[in-house]
């Protein structure tokens, strides 16, 4: 990898003004249309003005210049086919009397039924209307609101005109208003409402979502960017607080991965990454721009529709073959955590149990209390932590849903360690802050393990493999981000470690927990874990540029943005940086380090009290090293503070002096189990083919899936292997039916020692577990041997169509 990196090709935008507007809450009404590989529909953004006023004498700093130098033009649209019916499916149920349209007299109901939400169809019209706004550029003194977006057709803007919803005069005290500020008056009350009133709340968004149009909007784009304009309004406060936009997504979206799930069905999800969710509606994508949102999408009746959503939502059969789901969440959320996955997916229900797993119980009595009576720091939301009955639910409602052909394998493995890993969480750290999950078994081209986004987690299908070892810890990973990465998110992403070091150092800990291991055994666990990381931080250290090693890249700067609120996340689009794990293992070595520092039963009181300090908030590295050093009586904080953890762990490249000096002191009892066996193996492998019949044979023990790893890695580092050693290997461990950490390094001692009877392994490990395979395309080209890389170019040829496009790319310029 080049030392230098390139901030035009590598750092992502945040072009979003928020410093001047912010959106407050999203409604999408949405069209999934397989046949066009296109989502397309309208979505409702509801605006407050931000804290810092638009200065009159630099107009032009409202959009900040993007990478492209093309000068916008502001312009109507060309007549476009956006649909003038809303065949909106929800329905809702207040204290209060129904609202309709002006005009339509439909009417809609909230109703929230045995805790899900559930949805029945109703019916409501939108008026399309003329385009009444002048198409010439009017200079800059108009206000210009910039929302992050990317490979989108906008096709229309429009104010809506929240007044002409019939009933929403008892949100305006004032009617003697004009009615622009009416508008504005209505969504100004609307966004104050209390929390005990969401259910009211959710309902006046969607009806005002579904008022008409008053007025077309100017607007151009550019690559990173929607502007949007209206004539004569110089300033934020006077700009429209809600405003519909049509598009279509592309099928070559970022945000958008259109595929084929592993029965050969035809599906969809989102991923937010590389570029979050810009690709799949125009958005603010700055974390500091917390939303709620909700959403109708409506699909064939034969798929299922999961989102990020509170409700458990079920399908509305609209007309014949199509079918409506909607969902929604209260608790104000980055745009980018958004998710959806469209697909013929399987609900997986409990079968008969068996009895050897990893324990029979479902529930597990708290270690703690976790009790709080202090209000919450966030904003106003109906929040679970001041909920008596939610503080005490270990296990909260969840549901698994795969493709057909994985439901015997999801059914007898990650259904029944689900309420395992969410008990065990909870005993570590209280409060689910979400009410529900449901966990999605992802198709192939998944890139990754996993991805934790509000209620719904994606899992890949290699973490279904072998023992129940892998699945359980990264459906703790998973779990984990329930608290860090979005009931707690960084303010700043580029400190992504305050995420994936969490989630990493915590599924050990959870994972122990679920399998009840005694504090012994799990320390053990633990410590040959951390070995295995040690491991692979050396490695990246060593084949990564520096620029990237660093988790606190902006220093000073972090958490900084322009005078509009936009900014950049450093190096978020170099596809190298996707496949990393300095952030996760360096961030999970640092919370370790200060784990053992102060001692376990501090550090986890002290979690515990962050959790509920700053749920619901966005943080900086400093909020949390400086409450754990709070936590510590001064005379026990052992030369500890801010500033000599920022310089020997997080603002510097290369492994911190403090970690090997650790290392250096550390005796691991399971990793001494390994070493006496890869003596054996040695023995093994030096011997002549023909053993003399006296000769004794080798006894080798049984190992842990970890201790298999550590095991293979160590026999990598052997300069040549004999096919009967390797042939010995495979059948000694049986290691083409272990999970697919251990297959990865199976596979890759088959490429390095040229084990032809293995190659059909290799093969099956880079089509069936894509999201770990990249690398082994990178062994089987070095070793320029022309059948590797005959196998290599075949593998990328079949599953090149369907690859994740950031994994594509880098196995194309390993191949070609």
């Amino acid at each position: 990898m080049d030392d230098k990196l390139d901030p035009l090709r590598d750092d992502l935008p945040l072009m979003a003004n928020t410093s001047h507007i912010l959106v407050k809450h999203y409604v999408l009404d949405l069209d999934v249309h397989f046949e066009t590989r296109t989502i397309e529909g309208s979505i409702v953004l509801f605006f407050e003005p931000g804290n810092r006023p638009r200065k009159p004498s630099s107009p032009s700093e409202e959009a900040v210049p993007s990478k492209s130098n093309k000068s916008h033009e502001f312009r109507t649209p060309e007549p476009c086919h956006a649909p003038v019916t809303n065949t909106r499916t929800f329905s809702y149920k207040t204290g209060c009397n129904d609202f309709e349209i002006c005009g339509k007299g439909k009417k809609e109901t909230f109703s929230d039924r045995d805790g899900n939400h559930d949805n029945q169809q109703q019916t409501s019209g939108i008026s399309g209307s003329k385009c009444c706004c002048d198409t010439g550029h009017h200079g800059s003194a108009d206000f210009v609101l910039v929302l992050d977006c990317c490979d989108l057709s906008v096709l229309k803007v429009e104010e809506v005109d929240v007044a002409a919803v019939a009933g929403i005069e008892r949100l305006t005290r004032s009617p003697q208003l004009v009615s622009e500020e009416r508008r504005n008056w209505i969504i100004r009350e609307l966004m104050s409402l209390p929390a005990d009133r969401w259910r009211e709340q959710l309902d006046y968004y969607a009806h005002c979502s579904q008022a008409p149009g008053c007025g077309e909007l100017l607007f151009a784009t550019d690559m990173w960017s929607l502007q949007i304009r209206k004539t004569g309004v110089p300033t934020a406060t006077d700009f429209p607080r809600a405003i519909r936009i049509w598009y279509r997504t592309k099928p070559e979206g970022r945000s958008v991965t259109w595929t084929s799930d592993q029965s050969g069905r035809p599906c969809v999800y989102t991923m937010g990454s590389p570029i979050n969710n810009r690709a799949l509606f125009p958005c603010q994508e700055p974390p500091v721009a917390m939303s709620t949102w909700q959403a109708t999408v409506r699909a064939a009746a034969s798929l299922v529709v999961l989102m990020s959503g509170e409700n458990s939502a079920k399908p509305t059969q609209l007309r014949e073959g199509c079918s409506s789901w909607h969902y929604y969440v209260t608790m104000p959320m980055p745009a980018s955590t958004f998710t959806i996955a469209v697909g013929s997916w399987a609900e997986i229900h409990p079968g008969a149990c068996s009895s050897n797993d990893v324990a029979t119980e479902t529930a597990y009595p708290s270690k703690a209390d976790f009790s709080y009576t202090a209000v919450c720091g966030h904003l106003d939301y109906p929040c679970r932590f001041q909920n008596a009955s939610a503080t005490t639910q270990n296990v909260i409602p969840h549901r698994v849903f795969a493709p057909v052909c994985l439901r015997d394998v999801c059914q007898e493995t990650l259904l029944r360690l689900a309420p395992h890993c969410l008990s065990a969480a909870h005993s570590i750290l209280g409060t689910h802050p979400f009410s529900r999950l449901d966990v999605l078994i992802i198709p192939a081209n998944f890139p990754s393990l996993g991805m934790a986004s509000p209620h719904l987690i994606f899992l890949s299908q290699s973490a279904l493999t072998g023992s129940s070892h892998l699945c359980g810890t990264r459906l703790c990973h998973e779990i984990a981000h329930s608290w860090f990465g979005l009931a707690i998110g960084a303010r700043d992403w580029t400190e992504e470690w305050l995420s994936e070091g969490f989630a990493t150092y915590l599924e050990d800990v959870f994972w122990a927990e679920a399998q009840q291991l005694a504090p012994l055994e799990a320390q053990e666990q633990q410590e040959l874990r951390a070995c295995l990381r040690w491991r692979r931080l050396q490695e990246e250290v060593q084949n990564s540029a520096e620029e990237l090693q660093v988790l606190r890249p902006n220093k000073e700067k972090t958490g900084h943005t322009s005078d509009v609120g936009a900014s950049v996340i450093r190096h978020g689009l170099n596809p190298e940086k996707t496949f990393m794990q300095v952030h996760y293992l360096k961030g999970y070595f640092l919370l370790r380090f200060l784990a053992k520092r102060v001692g376990e039963e501090i550090y986890f009181s002290c979690l515990r009290t962050f959790v509920h300090t700053f749920h619901g908030q966005l943080i900086l590295s400093q909020d949390f090293l400086r409450m754990l050093l709070e936590y510590i009586p001064e005379g026990k904080r052992l030369e500890l503070s801010v500033e000599n953890i920022f310089q020997d762990w997080l603002e510097s490249s290369g492994i911190p002096q403090p970690l090997t000096r650790e290392r250096k002191a550390l005796k691991d009892g399971l990793k001494q189990q390994v070493v006496t066996q890869i003596t054996k193996w040695i023995r093994v492998n030096r011997r002549p083919s023909k053993r003399k019949r006296r000769e004794k044979r080798e006894v080798f023990e049984k190992l842990l899936p970890d201790q298999l790893v550590l095991l293979l890695e160590h026999l990598l580092e052997q300069k040549s292997l004999h096919p009967r050693t390797l042939q010995s290997l495979q059948r000694t461990y049986n290691l083409p039916k272990q999970d697919a950490e251990v297959r990865h390094r199976w596979c890759e001692l088959i490429v390095k020692h040229k084990y032809t009877r293995g190659y059909g392994q290799v093969e099956d490990f880079l089509q069936g577990d894509q999201g770990m395979g990249v690398y082994l395309y990178g062994e089987l080209m070095v070793s320029e041997d022309s059948e590797q890389q005959q196998l290599a170019r075949r593998c990328f040829e079949l599953t090149r169509a369907q690859m994740d496009r950031a994994s594509a790319q880098v196995v194309a310029e390993m191949l070609f």
